[in-house]
Formats: structure tokens, C-alpha cells, sequence
């Protein structure tokens, strides 16, 4: 027999998966321009110069061998040397480059850390609403998902609902800021009051509670700052991707920074790496070590970005939807002007509008929207989608 579990999964994609394959199938019937795909988070500004040509430079200088050699299981060590320098110089923060693990992007990261951390009967609480992966990571590693819903005024962390949902057997919470879906960035506050809570269940029931943050989105940011969690709570693992900031998400590379600071820090990370083993995610892909080495530093032009965040929010606002204003990322998460957002998302495919029900993301009655498309797709979806709300005035 096969693992009906897997089947399962294999047999049924994500909510946006499902809607990505969906926009592929319009598009060869209907044509490109006339689909307006709002489904995934696939980058539309370009990869950065440097990180092309520095890719070039590599293939043309690096000698093969090298170059697309295995590199040690956990990452080529002068890599993981120069994400630990930046690390050191962006947030004044120590970091250990042999407490660095290059991965296959932020899924094998998210993937391994849990597999690191958990024991059978372990729970992992997630803030909604959140990354629908999230659940399948979790659960496949052995623990029991639980979810506390944000307050939804800011989407910021209710409080009183996470300190009711921490026990004895809760061994992570993840934090994704900024947000996948809502855009919103946890504030200072917010993460020193976290860590308040934390430390005080830790002491309270004499276990260790770690922070699982993932930051794919951390330099997607506008006009905010985004606290860098290990500075606050010591039991701090990171999980980053350069998916989104450097344009690269069919690539898959990131990393896992185990914070010096966590309680026995280099068994953690002894099984960081034996999770990485036994999942099979061992030397991440070379030629994207050696480039993300040489262009840590580098920034995205969040230019295209901001403008479409605005265009976007400010249009759908004027004609009447609910928007959570966005910080951080390129989601727009708008309230559905109905109770059943499913029922909202087959609407607007009569408009070839094609949004995220929220439901799979922990929180009922709202649609994402992926802004990071040309603009040009933005200007004009918006007719159709001002015909859309017009049917619920």
C-alpha cells in the first residue's frame, strides 16, 4: 500500500496552486491579457545586475569542477562566512557561521527546522491567518498544528488568545512578519511582548519554546522596520529565502541561522543538520551558494512594488472594498464583500479576476491578492474589478 496521506496531497495542490494552474489553462484558451492572475507570489521585477552577473562571472571562471561540485552538506563554508558577516553588519547581531545551513529555499528550511525541533506529540502554533504550507510542514514532521487567529483591526498577535493556546506541549511558534498573507509587519511591541510571554511559559513549564521566523519577505518592507527576532528571544531559529528579494523563486536557495543564543545552540543545530540529512536536502545547489555569497548585500528595487500597493489599495478602496493596509510583502488581503469568499473567487472569475479565498489561510472571509504583477495588469483589472463590487451595491 502507498501512504494514502501523500496521495492525498499529491492528488490535491493548494488553494493557490490550483488557481495558478487554473490562470495557465485560461491563458492558452482565452489569451494572456485577457486572464488577470492574482494567485502567486512570483516576483515580477527583475533579478537584480549584480546577481546575474555574477552568476556569468562564476560559469565563465569558476573552474566546472568546482562550481558544480558538491559542496559540504551544510553549504560551502566561505558562503555561509559571508551571510554570517551580513547578518553581523545589517543587525549588529553575532552570528556563527557554523551555526548557518544553506537549503533549498524557505520550504526546506521551514521544513527541516521542524523536523529538527519536534517529537511525536509536540504542537506548533501558527499566527492566522498564515502560509497554508505551514500545516503540511507541521504535520509531516509530527506535531499538531495550532492556530491563533490575529486581531483582525491590525493583524497584529492577540494576546490573550496566544498565551490560552501555549502549553506543556507546545514546542514552536512560527512568525512570518512581514505576513503571507496580510502584508503586515509585526511591530517592536508586539515581538517584546512575545518574547515576554515566551520566556514566562518556559519558566512556567520548565520546557524550551522556539521561535521557527520566517523571513522570505524581510526586505519587502515600506516605510516600517522589521525587528529582527533574535535580538529578542533567544530560542530564535531563522529561516530566510532569497526567492523574493532577489527575484530568484524558481531557484530555491536560502538558509537556516541557528541563533548562538538558543540553549544548547550547537545540538540544535546537530539537528538542523541531521534533519537535512534524512529529508535528503544536503548541498544546496552550488551555483546559487556561491552567488548569494557574493550578493548578500544586495537589495531589490521595491519601486514597482510600492507603486502597484498603492494603485491597487487606493483604487479598491475608492470603489468600496475593505482593505488591510499593507506594510510589508506584495499581498493585498481585501475583505469579501460576501460571508463566503470561495463564493466571492467564483464570481470574479467572470471578470477572469482570479484571488485567494482565505479560508486555507486560517481566517474566513477575505481574498489575497498578489500585487507583484506589471502594472500595466493592474490598470486593467481594475474596470473589472469596480464591475465586480457594483454587483453587491
Amino acid at each position: 500500500m502507498i501512504n494514502e496521506k501523500m496521495a492525498g496531497l499529491g492528488k490535491k495542490r493548494s488553494v493557490i496552486r490550483e488557481i495558478f494552474e487554473y490562470a495557465k489553462l485560461r491563458r492558452a484558451e482565452i489569451g494572456a491579457e485577457n486572464v488577470f492572475d492574482f494567485s502567486i507570489g512570483n516576483p515580477s521585477v527583475p533579478t537584480p545586475k549584480k546577481v546575474t552577473d555574477t552568476m556569468e562571472r562564476l560559469i565563465k571562471e569558476k573552474d566546472p569542477v568546482m562550481l558544480h561540485g558538491y559542496t559540504s552538506a551544510q553549504g560551502d563554508l566561505a558562503v555561509r562566512r559571508a551571510i554570517a558577516e551580513h547578518i553581523e553588519s545589517k543587525f549588529g547581531f553575532n552570528a556563527n557561521p557554523d551555526l548557518i545551513y544553506m537549503t533549498c529555499g524557505a520550504a526546506a528550511s521551514l521544513t527541516i527546522s521542524l523536523n529538527a525541533l519536534v517529537n511525536a506529540g509536540d504542537e506548533v502554533i501558527v499566527l492566522a491567518p498564515f502560509f497554508p504550507e505551514y500545516r503540511v510542514f507541521a504535520e509531516k514532521a509530527g506535531a499538531s498544528l495550532i492556530e491563533v487567529l490575529c486581531k483582525e483591526s491590525d493583524f497584529q498577535i492577540d494576546f490573550a488568545a496566544l498565551e490560552n493556546a501555549v502549553t506543556e506541549k507546545t514546542k514552536a511558534i512560527i512568525v512570518n512578519s512581514p505576513n503571507n498573507p496580510t502584508g503586515a509587519v509585526f511591530s517592536e511591541e508586539t515581538i517584546i511582548k512575545l518574547a515576554f510571554l515566551l520566556n514566562k511559559k518556559q519558566m512556567e513549564y520548565g520546557t524550551e519554546i522556539y521561535i521557527i521566523s520566517d523571513e522570505p519577505y524581510r526586505e519587502l518592507v515600506y516605510d516600517v522596520t522589521v525587528p529582527y527576532i533574535p535580538k529578542y528571544y533567544d530560542n530564535t531559529l531563522v529561516c530566510y529565502s532569497y526567492s523574493k528579494s532577489l527575484s530568484l523563486p524558481g531557484e530555491r536557495i536560502g538558509y537556516i541561522f541557528v541563533s548562538p543564543n538558543i540553549n544548547n545552540s550547537t545540538d540544535v543545530y546537530a539537528a538542523v543538520c541531521g534533519a537535512g540529512r534524512a529529508l535528503g536536502f544536503v548541498c544546496a545547489p552550488s551555483l546559487l551558494q556561491y552567488t548569494v555569497g557574493e550578493c548578500a548585500d544586495v537589495l531589490p528595487d521595491l519601486t514597482v512594488y510600492r507603486k502597484n500597493r498603492d494603485l491597487l489599495s487606493n483604487s479598491l478602496t475608492e470603489y468600496g472594498y475593505t482593505v488591510v493596509p499593507p506594510d510589508g510583502a506584495f499581498y493585498l488581503f481585501v475583505k469579501s464583500p460576501e460571508e463566503d469568499a470561495n463564493a466571492f473567487c467564483e464570481r470574479a472569475k467572470k471578470y477572469e479576476l482570479l484571488l485567494v479565498p482565505s479560508d486555507d489561510f486560517g481566517c474566513k472571509g477575505y481574498v489575497r491578492i498578489c500585487y507583484c504583477v506589471e502594472t500595466k495588469q493592474i490598470e486593467r483589472a481594475l474596470p473589472k474589478f469596480k464591475a465586480l463590487i457594483e454587483e453587491y451595491k
